[in-house]
């Protein structure tokens, strides 16, 4: 991202407040990521962070309890789900809510799609390369949590890494050096 100068700095330090309010207006409103940021933080609250936390439990839990014809199409619902959290993250800063929900994510998986874990053959191969890819990340991120939310993550972790050890994901998730339990 490009820098000011100093000297322009300064003159848009020196431009009255009416135009400064109009120029900050403009540009806000090209980024719509920033807008959103500003509107959770200025407008919703932190009150705001568990409806929004909520939602997501919800679009989690729903579509990977569905049937799903191949197991690639339940990886492109993982991937978009992750991707929601994700986008949650940037938005929020909650980085405790993307590490319980990814985790309810891949529980979810792991106990609602048993037929798309058993084996591991041509097509389950990259859905389950992703969930142990994804356990391992979401564990290094709960790492970096404050401790006291590694009280409040364990059982759903060690819950998660029983099951993908107990799923065709197994070799795959010991190739990662995900461990056996958290």
């Amino acid at each position: 991202m490009p820098t000011l100068t100093p000297d322009l700095r300064k003159a848009l330090l020196a431009l009255p407040q009416k135009e400064k309010d109009q120029l900050l207006s403009r540009l806000v409103a090209q980024d719509t990521v920033l807008m959103e940021q500003l509107s959770f933080r200025l407008l919703e609250g932190e009150d705001a962070l568990e409806d929004r936390r909520l939602r997501l439990r919800t679009q989690v839990d729903d579509p990977v309890r569905g049937y799903h014809q191949t197991p690639n199409d339940l990886l492109v619902v993982v991937r978009q789900l992750q991707a929601r959290l994700a986008y949650h993250t940037r938005i929020t800063g909650d980085a405790f809510g993307e590490v319980e929900l990814t985790l309810r994510l891949l529980l979810n998986v792991l106990r609602h799609q048993p037929e798309a874990v058993s084996r591991l053959h041509g097509p389950t191969q990259p859905l389950l390369q992703h969930l142990a890819r994804r356990t391992h990340d979401a564990l290094k991120q709960a790492a970096k949590l404050h401790e006291d939310y590694a009280v409040e993550l364990a059982p759903a972790a060690n819950e998660l890494l029983q099951l993908l050890y107990a799923s065709a994901a197994a070799p795959l998730a010991r190739e990662l050096g995900v461990p056996l339990q958290w």
